[in-house]
């Protein structure tokens, strides 16, 4: 058995409890499991997180050895810790108000087309986010320098255009999952999310500039973080 194949059952095992606390949050807020969008949106992203998995399973299994670690690690930035905790409690909770916008209260409503939309912003996103997956092997989901996979500064495919094309392409996802299931509540938190997600992109740079060799003179050539043009 490969090095990706046997990544596989745990794989499964932590997708088996992600998938049902979504649930819970969406589901538990809209007080019914009669919501055809949320269960759009599960299986959405339940196909294309399985997709993107196993296919990483096949042309890089030392990163997605990487990407199923802990979220807490020993050599991890600390504040980055505290960091992501905050993240998931933000995230759970943004879920639970989008079912209770959208559904319990439907004070919100938004057209098929736009949740159509949103959908495929979501698609958008993965293939993206596949795309640095492909081009980074160190695109992992903690903020550390991997010292022991000799990690270098990655600077073609989306790189050559941006710093931060994981953040970039993630963004679209917090654009897309509110438009699916139909909450314009939810879309108007989006802009306090980028601004978080900014904030840990700055703490990532500042440790990437002194811990990273070559880092320094990459971001003067490649000036922009998320978009050309705008920052």
């Amino acid at each position: 058995m490969g090095a990706g194949a046997k990544l596989i059952p745990k794989l499964l095992v932590q997708l088996a409890v992600l998938l049902p606390v979504i649930a819970l949050f969406l589901f538990g807020g809209a007080g019914t499991w009669r919501w055809p969008s949320a269960w759009a949106y599960m299986t959405l992203f339940a196909a294309l997180s399985i997709a993107v998995s196993l296919w990483l399973a096949v042309i890089d299994p030392a990163l997605l050895a990487e990407r199923m670690k802990s979220p807490v690690q020993p050599d991890q930035e600390v504040w980055d810790r505290y960091f992501l905790g905050g993240v998931m409690v933000v995230y759970f909770g943004w879920l639970a108000l989008m079912a209770v916008d959208a559904r319990r209260m439907a004070w919100s409503h938004v057209p098929l087309w736009a949740q159509v939309a949103g959908a495929l912003l979501i698609v958008a996103s993965y293939a993206g986010i596949a795309w640095v997956f492909r081009t980074n092997s160190f695109a992992a989901p903690v903020i550390k320098i991997q010292a022991e996979r000799h990690q270098s500064v990655v600077s073609n495919g989306p790189y050559a255009f941006v710093r931060h094309p994981m953040y970039a392409f993630g963004i679209w996802q917090f654009v897309g999952g509110p438009l699916m299931l139909g909450s314009w509540w939810g879309l108007a938190l989006t802009p306090l999310i980028i601004g978080a997600l900014s904030f840990r992109t700055l703490g990532e740079e500042r440790m990437l500039r002194t811990e990273l060799a070559g880092y320094e003179d990459y971001a003067r050539r490649v000036r922009w973080r998320y978009a050309p043009g705008i920052w």
